[in-house]
Formats: structure tokens, sequence, C-alpha cells
């Protein structure tokens, strides 16, 4: 086929609808930018859905028009709007042919383009617009005299395609997630279902997804606002506004001018005019504000005002367009438990903390999605408890795609010393082992917990629901006092020595108790830095770690 007619390019946007259809959850998982909303699948979906509602037409004219207007009217979310002005861009380009061959769909196709970038207040690269400008003008060079609308479209598919892969390059948003942009998914399902539609590899209806969207049914999530929250990504409003002449003259309206006034009302912005109707899109704290701006040059014909906190959703698949995020060279697993505590890891420097400790000890599992999330060539795991050791070691050997190293921490001190001076500058991933060896051997941790039961431990009476202090299985306290088991158990481990005697407040304790223990260590101990942590911690009230 070397030209296509109206009735052909029809056939060409119901392919391609119908592919999209069948993807859309895909592309609304890839959804971050520029918000992660979840819904850039069914909005281009349904946007292209209300183009096919135009009565057809054997004119290539007339169907790209008719299919353009359904999409104005039906156009949603800042990747449908724009999709919508693409098509526009097509319609417009070509106006007044019956039937076009390769070279005319490429020359409307890049109007297309134009008409698109010219609807966004702030174009960002890495988006839509950045898959479609390149796909459509790498394929447009690659043709030839010979060249049918099939061929065009092979290559925009397959340029698209790779401007797709490299959308994480030019957004920083989508490499730390891990994934392309969604918007420029949904233009490339679109464009792959154009094309089969004229290589013969598209039956109607054979492949056809509910055509209900995603979030269909489903309503709103309001537990996700609540009395307390704040409005972090504001409002989704859309409208349609037809301008009146009793309220000024619609060819002249100021189209760059109220974009200018849009930008500062919000952001995401698309703005533009089709005859008398204008369409905005813009992401705002104040939509009542834009209303009623705007209602001073028309009225509203359609309206849609959305709360994105609502909306938003983190929940991401896999599928063929997630993206591997660049390996650093190290990174660093703790295992911790209480907020108070984990936080004070993740600010020593660990890319993920894994729950448990004493009496909860992590799965494998567990340990295999820290290493998935750190993303690194070497992971350097810190058990922090001797019953999580050979957890630790089995969950590396189950994760071939990076080089697991285990140091084998026992106590929380241990971890956090070693973690607290680690320098892997080196590069030198065996050396770096060595040195985590030599500080884990020089911390000593003491604990303070409670009793379960009593005992005669190492001339040490223990009474059940005393405070013991202990160190390395040794009991060196039991007093009926938390605080002054903390005090002797210092004491008893001779903090006086060492440089450092850093305090992780448990749950338990009381925070009137730990400023008295704080006071009593600084008075104490005056050559020993003395650092008190609220750990938040359960079991252990008191961990002492000596440096």
């Amino acid at each position: 086929m070397t030209k296509i007619d109206g009735a052909v390019y029809a056939r060409m946007v119901r392919a391609g609808t119908e592919n999209l259809a069948e993807y859309r959850k895909v592309v609304n998982d890839l959804n971050v930018f520029p918000i992660p909303d979840g819904d850039t699948g069914d909005n281009m979906f349904m946007t292209c859905e209300a183009g096919l509602g135009a009565p057809g037409a054997e004119s290539l004219a007339a169907a790209a028009d008719g299919i353009a207007k359904g999409m104005l009217l039906g156009a949603r979310g800042n990747s449908g709007v724009i999709l919508s002005r693409i098509f526009a861009g097509i319609a417009r380009g070509l106006s007044g042919l019956d039937r076009a061959g390769a070279a005319e769909i490429a020359a409307a196709m890049e109007t297309g383009m134009e008409e698109a970038y010219r609807a966004v207040a702030v174009p960002v690269e890495g988006t839509i617009l950045t898959v479609y400008r390149e796909g459509v003008r790498r394929a447009k060079a690659r043709l030839t005299d010979d060249s049918t609308p099939a061929d065009f479209f092979r290559d925009l598919v397959r340029e698209a395609e790779e401007a797709l892969m490299r959308t994480p390059d030019q957004l920083a948003v989508l490499k730390e997630a891990g994934v392309v942009d969604s918007g420029g998914a949904g233009f490339y399902y679109i464009a792959e279902g154009m094309r089969n539609a004229l290589t013969g590899d598209w039956v109607e209806g054979e492949r056809k997804a509910d055509a209900a969207p995603e979030t269909a049914g489903k309503g709103p999530d309001y537990s996700l606002f609540t009395e307390e929250s704040e409005l972090t990504y504001g409002y989704c409003t859309e409208f349609l506004l037809r301008l009146q002449t009793k309220k000024g003259d619609p060819e002249t309206f100021p189209l760059e001018k109220e974009r200018a006034w849009l930008e500062n009302a919000g952001d995401s912005v698309v703005a533009f005019r089709d005859g008398s109707v204008l369409k905005v899109h813009v992401h705002t704290p104040t939509p009542g504000d834009v209303l009623n701006h705007f209602q001073l040059y028309g009225e509203y014909l359609t309206l849609k005002i959305e709360n994105m906190t609502l909306q938003h959703s983190e929940t991401h698949v896999e599928n063929r367009f997630t993206v591997k995020r660049a390996k650093k060279p190290y990174g660093i697993v703790a295992v911790a438990a209480g907020e108070g505590l984990k936080k004070t890891f993740l600010e020593l420097g660990c890319d993920e903390v894994v729950e448990g400790g004493q009496s909860m000890n992590p799965s494998a599992e567990d340990f295999v999605r820290a290493f998935e999330k750190t993303n690194a060539e070497t992971i350097l795991v810190f058990p922090n408890n001797g019953n999580v050791i050979l957890t630790a070691r089995q969950a590396a050997g189950l994760y071939p795609e990076s080089d697991v190293r285990v140091i084998e921490s026992r106590t929380v001190g241990e971890g956090y010393a070693a973690i607290s001076m680690l320098d892997t500058s080196s590069g030198d991933t065996d050396a770096i082992l060595e040195e985590m060896k030599e500080v884990v051997a020089g911390v000593v941790t003491g604990v303070v917990s409670r009793a379960s039961r009593a005992a005669d431990r190492n001339g040490v009476g223990v009474k059940k629901g005393d405070f013991i202090g202990f160190a390395d299985d040794v009991i060196y306290v039991d007093d009926p006092s938390r605080e002054t088991a903390a005090v002797r158990l210092a004491e008893a481990l001779h903090a006086e020595k060492y440089d450092i005697l850093l305090v992780l407040c448990g749950a338990g304790a009381p925070e009137e108790e730990t400023r008295r223990v704080s006071d009593a260590f600084r008075a104490a101990y005056r050559r020993t830095e003395v650092i008190m942590i609220d750990g938040g911690q359960p079991i252990y009230d008191y961990i002492l770690i000596l440096e």
C-alpha cells in the first residue's frame, strides 16, 4: 500500500487505541512524572477512544479532522492533552488530502510535533514530547522514494522505542525510579498498533481489552487525605471553555499571556485554543482562582478537578520498559529494630535497614529485597546479631547480581562502629573487609534488659523482673532499677578507658530517666565523649557502645 485514505487512517488509530488498551496498566505503573498518580495509561486510552467516535470518512483530511476533534473533547490528563494536540497537528498537516503517502504522513506528523510543543508552557525533555519528536524525525530521515506508509511506521516504532529507553538519562526522576516515561510508553504502544494495522498484524477485536479504564469503579481512597494531611500535589484541574463573544473576541484571545498566568498559578500547564474552545490542563493548589479567572472569557463546557494526593500511587510492576538503574560501587545494608535506631543507621550512610534483631530475625527474602533496592556492585551487610549472620550469608548466595559481603557484626554496637568508620574510597573490597573486622574486634557492647527468669550467672544472682547488664553473654549487673543497672554496667565495663560512650536508649526508657543517665555518665567520664541517641529499640532498654 503506497497511500492511505480516511478509512485506513481510522483503522490505524483504532488499532493504536486497542493496543494501548491492552497495555494501559503497564503505562499506569510507569507513571512517576510529573507526579506518581498511576493514571497516564487510562487517560491516554480515554483520549484515543474519544477520537474513535467520529463518523467515518473516505477523505483522509476529514477522517483526521474528526478524530482530532473527538480527542480534543475527550482529552484527559497531561499526556492525554498533549496526545490530542499531536493528532490535531497531524490533522492540520493532512488538510486538503484525500490520500497520503509516506512522505506526506511524515510531514504531517512533524506538524503534530510542532502543535504539541506549542501547547505546553514549559516543554520537558524525557517525556512523550521527546519520544514523539525523536521517533518522527529519525523515521523521516530514513525515507526513500520507495518508502511506503508501513515502512515509515516500522521505523517510527523502532526509533520511538530507542528514544523511550533514553528518557531516564534525560529526566532524573525516571532514573531514580528505574522506569521510562509513561507518556512516551503510551505513544509507543499507539504507534505499534498503527504499524500493525498497516502490516496486517492486527485483527480488530482479537486482543481487545476491557474498555473501562484501569481506575474505573475503584473510587478515590479518601484515607490518603486525612484531617492532618497537607496538600502536597495540589489539584489536577482540566476544563474546556467556550470563549463568548459577549466577554470578548475569541479570535483575539491572549493565549500566550494567559499561559504565563497559568504558570504562576501552578505547573504542568498545557493550554491551547481550537476555534472558540479553550482547553486547559494545570496542576494548582488553588483551582478556584483559576476557574474564576478564566470565566472572565467564557463559560465551561467540561470541568474536572481532582485532589492529586488521592491519585498518588507508588505501585510499580516489572515490565518490558522497566530499566535498570546504574549501580553504584558500594552499598550498605544493616539490621536494626526501632525507628530511632533505623534512622540512626540510615544517617550513618546505610542504603537499606532490614527490620530485625533479637527475637525478630529477618528472613533471607527480606535481605534480598534490601539488596535489590540498594543496587550496588558490592553490598556490605552488617547483621548486628549473632542469630542473623547465617541468614545474611544465605541471602548473599541467593543474589548473584551483586558481590554481597557479610561482615560478622554480632551486636548493634559493632555494626554502628564499623559503619561510622567505613571508607570505601580505595575500592579494594578485601582490604575494606579486613579493616571492618579490626573495628568490630575493638568494640565493646553492653546491654541492659529486664530478666525474664531468676538465675545465678557468673556469680551474679539474677531475680526475675530485675534489670540485668551484660556483654558477650557475661552478666555483670542485676538491679531492680533500670537506671542504676545502666550506670553500674558502664562502671563494670570500665567506660573511662574508652574515647567514646554511645548510648542507644530503648523504647522502654523514659525521657526523664535517660537525661539522668546522661548526666551521670558525663559526670563520671569527663575524658570520654558521651553520645545519647533515642534508638527506640525493643527488648534492650539501653545499649552501651564503647569505642
